[in-house]
C-alpha cells in the first residue's frame, strides 16, 4: 500500500471511532464528511441542547503534498497523538492551526 492510501486509511478509520462516541447529552451526533478525491476529512458534530442549535467543527485533516494538515482540532487530547500511534511520524504531521512562524518550535513538520 502506498503512503497516500495508508495515510487516508488510517485517517479514515481514527475519526470512524471519534463520530461513533455518543454525546451525553441533548441531541448531538457527530458527522464525517469525506472529499471525494479522499484528501479532506471533516468531523463536526450537530444537533440541538434544549432549544441551542449545536453545529461546529471538531477536526478538519488535509492531507497536502502527502503530509497530515491538522487544520482544526478540538478533541481532547489531540488528534496528532492518535496518527502518531497509527504509525505516522511526527515530520508527516503539520499543525496547520498554528502560525508558520511558531511550527518550528513544535516537534512537528513545520510545512
Amino acid at each position: 500500500m502506498d503512503k497516500l492510501a495508508k495515510y487516508r486509511q488510517i485517517i479514515r478509520q481514527i475519526l470512524t471511532e471519534y463520530a461513533a462516541i455518543p454525546y451525553k447529552y441533548g441531541d448531538i451526533a457527530s458527522e464525517l464528511i469525506i472529499s471525494q478525491d479522499e484528501n479532506r476529512y471533516i468531523l463536526i458534530t450537530q444537533g440541538w441542547e434544549q432549544d441551542t442549535r449545536v453545529h461546529g467543527c471538531l477536526v478538519h485533516l488535509d492531507i497536502i503534498d502527502n503530509k497530515i494538515w491538522i487544520q482544526r482540532d478540538g478533541t481532547e487530547d489531540g488528534i496528532a497523538t492518535d496518527l502518531e500511534a497509527a504509525g505516522i511520524p511526527k515530520s508527516d504531521i503539520v499543525l496547520a492551526f498554528h502560525p508558520q512562524r511558531l511550527r518550528k518550535y513544535t516537534e512537528y513538520a513545520v510545512n
